[in-house]
């Protein structure tokens, strides 16, 4: 299989991401496997869609450190590669990091994505669907059941009755991720909401949504795999992210701490609610954030967290989602060899 992985900037990435652990998995399981990022692609004259590309030397790497010394190092094979050749086009870019004067490179992926999907690549997720999800509006397109109570707005006088009326509330941008700008307003905190509120719509929209009750223990990431919860080995895919301190954001990265998550059957009923929309988009892996019976957010540009979910598990997730990858490729081909009009994103 020719799988081409599509990054915000190669130079950027790290040993503990999701991209770079199916990466390894991939190389290891004898792939042919490119890294392209932002500034690579082109479209010549003739319309051929080309990338300069960046390959690891070695078949087989035993650490995420071992794999980007080696791909950001001077031991990379670059190459002008023809996409058009590829299997499968990964997009794993996250636009919210694409913020000043790297605006512009926030839909290269789509835009490319989709030109490349013209030319009968699998391009996933699906660059159509990812559209519809720039920005947390996309949410807000799943069952009522699911969310919690939601106010979107710019008005400051609706964001103040909002909070009355729901006590505790959680205020964050309609676009970006990661917790940015994402505050708690308890009613103590009411005298200073004004200056929350004008802090945060400075980038636009503001999402309002109520606190949901056990979100002070954290939140669960459940990975969905072609509309489906994850599973290997009869291990799901998950993991739970708890707050550390008085911080309200459980993001790893921002302090949270990594624990085992039961996936009960609050959960499996979320992912069951939501995958219609997952698989008609044309979303192959998927991240739901998940507090009880609520889904906090739907992460579906480069979720993260596949390395915490093996660490908890103790199997190799990575190397079972190249797996079901392979087996998408070889089912695509086959359609496309006997039949016409294939969906791609239903496969």
């Amino acid at each position: 299989m020719k799988l081409a992985f599509y990054v915000n900037d190669i130079s950027l990435e790290e040993r503990n991401y999701t991209t770079t652990r199916m990466a390894m998995a991939a190389v290891g399981m004898g792939h042919d496997v490119w890294y392209i990022d932002a500034e690579g692609f082109s479209l010549s004259q003739e319309d051929v869609l080309h990338a300069r590309a960046k390959a690891v030397p070695k078949k087989k790497y035993k650490s995420g450190d071992s794999f980007l010394r080696d791909l950001q190092g001077r031991a990379a094979k670059r190459e002008v590669i023809t996409v058009d050749d590829l299997d499968v086009l990964f997009l794993r870019s996250d636009p919210s990091l694409d913020t000043g004067l790297a605006f512009w490179r926030q839909s290269v992926g789509i835009d490319f994505g989709r030109l490349a999907m013209r030319r009968g690549v699998i391009v996933l997720n699906d660059p159509i669907g990812l559209h519809k999800a720039m920005n947390k509006m996309y949410f807000q397109h799943f069952p009522a059941e699911v969310r919690p109570t939601t106010l979107i707005t710019r008005d400051g006088a609706d964001m103040r009755a909002f909070a009355r009326e729901f006590g505790t509330v959680v205020l964050k941008p309609l676009q970006g991720s990661g917790g940015k700008n994402v505050f708690l307003v308890r009613p103590e905190d009411r005298p200073n909401i004004n200056q929350i509120i004008e802090a945060i719509s400075r980038d636009g929209y503001v999402v309002a949504q109520e606190y949901l009750k056990g979100a002070e223990e954290g939140d669960m990431r459940l990975f969905l795999v072609n509309g489906l919860p994850f599973r290997h080995k009869g291990k799901y895919a998950a993991f739970r992210r708890v707050r550390t301190g008085g911080d309200l954001r459980s993001n790893i990265h921002a302090g949270g701490k990594l624990a085992r998550a039961a996936v009960d059957s609050a959960a499996l009923k979320i992912a069951e609610m939501v995958r219609p929309k997952i698989v008609l988009d044309g979303m192959f892996m998927v991240g739901l954030d998940i507090v009880g019976d609520k889904l906090l957010e739907i992460n579906v540009f480069s979720p993260g967290g596949l390395r915490s979910a093996q660490k908890m598990e103790g199997v190799n997730f990575s190397r079972e989602a190249i797996r079901l990858l392979e087996r998408k490729a070889e089912y695509v081909k086959f359609y496309h060899r006997n039949f016409n009009n294939v969906e791609i994103a239903t496969l």
